[in-house]
């Protein structure tokens, strides 16, 4: 960055007007209180910074120290000291006023994010951007990798309801899973932030997948390895519990110069043992909150997808609720239809008019009288 001629001077506040390309965005109001309070106790300690600007209505645009101009016009102050910067072109300007509030605990992470994105947009590479501002190249990569954060989780983490390294495993994911990482460890469901670092890098795993239930069932043998593996891990964890555990607990249990006399020339072996022990149990604890990471990430994967199961099942409902009606409506007009041809059956099956008379073939024979009746008319 060229020298530019540099001038302390005091300045009208009505001469001085906000940078619209300012990389804070956001300002705490109970802070600009404090300020606003401080400066017309004592005045304005720290000088502005400010350039000249040709042909605008207002003379200087500031370069740094908003904050402290805005609380100077809310406390009255006509004037106000200022370090005026002749010659910055705009990048410079900008330049300055990141170094300005990159380092400062009211500039959020999000802004910082934004103020290096635009250097990198202007040509500048993150190797540069570092050594311009103290930092390390991969805490611009960091920050810069927080841009891929959906709107809501972003406001979360300016927030500080989620921290800088959490933040960045979040903005690996798409913008759906973000968003249940994100409510997830928001609401209390990980006891703690590595936890919830290792259920987003499980999410990203299932991501990376094209589907759970393309995997091959595991044949026999393999059943039979993991069901072996399991036992034995079982075991073995059922050991530990009845004799390491409770040798632990009983040395935890003694004072130190207890253990001094107790232990005497055996004290350094025991020593260099637990030290083992502990770095064994510190490596297989981060491996079993990424294993529970992965598995909470695989629950998660098959709720989305019974979910997807029962809206698809509730749509295919809804369609066929809805072709009911149509198909009802259809069924009077078929029968309107059908009508002359159901009335010329009936007309067809009905018999025609009785014959007036009957063959003599046809007539009825009288009835023939039985013996019993012919003497019965004989004696009368």
């Amino acid at each position: 960055m060229a020298e530019n001629k540099v001038e302390f001077i005091n300045i009208k506040v009505s001469e001085i007007a906000p940078n619209p390309e300012q990389p804070r965005k956001f300002f705490s109001e109970e802070a600009q209180d404090e300020l606003t309070n401080s400066i017309k106790e004592n005045g304005l300690l720290q000088p502005v910074v400010v350039r000249p600007v040709e042909g605008a209505k207002v003379p200087y645009m500031l370069i740094a120290g908003e904050r402290r101009w805005r609380s100077c016009q809310a406390a009255g102050l006509e004037v106000i000291p200022a370090k005026v910067v002749e010659g910055a072109t705009e990048e410079e300007a900008y330049v300055l006023s990141i170094a300005e509030n990159v380092n400062r605990a009211d500039m959020t992470i999000m802004e910082e994010a934004g103020a290096y994105a635009d250097l990198k947009a202007a040509g500048w590479t993150p190797a540069k951007i570092a050594k311009q501002f103290g930092k390390t190249e991969t805490h611009i990569t960091w920050r810069l990798g927080l841009l891929t954060l959906r709107p809501e989780v972003a406001e979360m983490v300016d927030q500080g309801q989620i921290k800088n390294n959490l933040a960045w495993h979040i903005a690996q994911l798409n913008p759906a899973n973000q968003m249940v990482a994100a409510m997830r460890y928001v609401r209390g469901d990980f006891d703690s932030e590595a936890e919830a670092q290792h259920f987003a890098n499980g999410l990203k795993m299932m991501e990376q997948q094209t589907s759970l239930t393309n995997e091959k069932a595991p044949t026999a043998e393999e059943q039979e390895k993991q069901k072996k593996a399991k036992a034995k891990a079982k075991d073995g964890l059922g050991k530990a519990e009845e004799v390491l555990i409770p040798l632990l607990e009983e040395l935890a249990e003694k004072k130190p110069e207890d253990l001094a006399v107790i232990l005497g020339d055996d004290l350094a072996r025991h020593l260099r043992v637990v030290g083992r022990l502990y770095a064994k149990v510190q490596m297989v604890r981060n491996l079993l909150s990424k294993a529970q990471g992965i598995q909470r990430a695989m629950a998660e994967e098959f709720n989305k997808a019974a979910v997807e199961v029962q809206q698809e099942a509730a749509a295919a409902k809804k369609v066929e609720a809805a072709a009911k009606p149509e198909a009802k409506a259809e069924k009077p007009e078929a029968k309107a239809a059908d009508e002359p041809q159901s009335t010329a059956k009936k007309a067809a099956a009905k018999p025609g008019p009785k014959p007036a008379a009957r063959t003599a073939a046809g007539a009825k024979a009288p009835a023939r009288r039985t013996p019993a009746k012919k003497a019965e008319a004989a004696a009368k």
